[in-house]
């Protein structure tokens, strides 16, 4: 099921789930279910049982009729990790740094504003005076039930769905800081978080669910210590029509059941709503060719984030 947030006719914010080319109102297929997507994760066993006994609803609105929003504007949490080594090597060789070996010994994360949340279609504004604007192409989860201290083995189970995930990023802002105190990210990354358009449940997602490929894993990466499945989805970045990066989910260092073990650990409770970026794939981003595939975004550019099985995330720079 494809779980989106919108605003209907009259402007009012619903959720309810896409089917063809039109979306399912979800208050309006019933009265006990509610408006608002934390809400609906909060008690998603509940309601999708309220869901299955509804049966087959026909579309409320045609997707020309309503206006997607991000379809989790008010996440818990937000942590972003940075999961594929292709892109930690060539992020790294931008800033003239070196992958630290802590890197190959855990998942690494920040936590990201969960304020600053746009959804398709949103325009993303250029942080003033920034010269080399940004993206990160990235999947995320979605936490679906509380848990602390979750072992990998166990983790899949705590992820109530997927989500396609821009991680806008302002590089001359980002170096500066990154050259001070070793406290992560800043100013350079808490301005814009786009997810969207959809929130796929996870049962829907498993039809690319692989065993461990060691041989996708080519120089000058390595293959992970510990194997794992992953989702086999192609990740594709356009910027206006061009494409500028295609990768491939599967080619992720550390998977996200390690992701949530690593962010579950020393008594830390995961929330229902919590969200965890994977890292940005490999190309993913434009410092990772020196802005040489294209140059820093500008007002006017139109990003394109794809990601097999779950859709396309747009958005306009202004």
């Amino acid at each position: 099921m494809k779980l989106v947030t919108f605003l209907n006719k009259a402007q009012e914010s619903r959720i309810g789930w896409l089917q063809g080319d039109g979306v399912v109102d979800m208050k309006l297929a019933s009265e006990s279910l509610p408006t608002d997507m934390l809400q609906f994760i909060d008690n998603h066993e509940e309601y999708f049982e309220i869901i299955k006994k509804i049966g087959e609803v026909e579309p409320h609105y045609s997707l020309a009729e309503v206006k997607l929003m991000a379809p989790l504007p008010n996440p818990r949490s937000f942590r972003d990790y940075i999961g594929f080594e292709m892109h930690m090597q060539n992020a790294s060789r931008s800033f003239g740094h070196k992958i630290g070996p802590v890197w190959y010994e855990m998942p690494i994360f920040y936590f990201t504003n969960h304020q600053a949340i746009y959804g398709p279609e949103a325009e993303i504004k250029k942080p003033l005076k920034e010269t080399r604007l940004d993206i990160e192409l990235e999947m995320a989860c979605i936490i679906g039930k509380k848990g602390k201290d979750i072992k990998a083995e166990e983790a899949r189970s705590f992820i109530f769905g997927y989500t396609i995930f821009n991680d806008w990023t302002a590089r001359a802002i980002q170096k500066v800081e990154m050259g001070g105190p070793p406290l992560g990210p800043h100013k350079g990354k808490d301005f814009a978080n786009a997810i969207g358009p959809c929130i796929v449940t996870a049962d829907e997602m498993e039809q690319y669910r692989v065993p461990f490929d060691a041989s996708v894993f080519q120089d000058p990466i390595r293959v992970p210590d510990i194997p794992g499945e992953r989702l086999n989805v192609k990740m594709t970045a356009r910027i206006n029509g061009m494409t500028t990066c295609e990768g491939n989910y599967n080619t992720v260092f550390y998977n996200f059941e390690q992701m949530i073990e690593r962010a579950s650990e020393n008594n830390v409770s995961l929330m229902p709503g919590d969200i965890l970026g994977s890292g940005t794939v490999g190309w993913g981003s434009l410092t990772e060719n020196d802005f040489s595939v294209h140059r820093p975004l500008e007002p006017g550019d139109v990003v394109e984030l794809e990601i097999e099985g779950i859709g396309i995330l747009r958005n306009t720079v202004v």
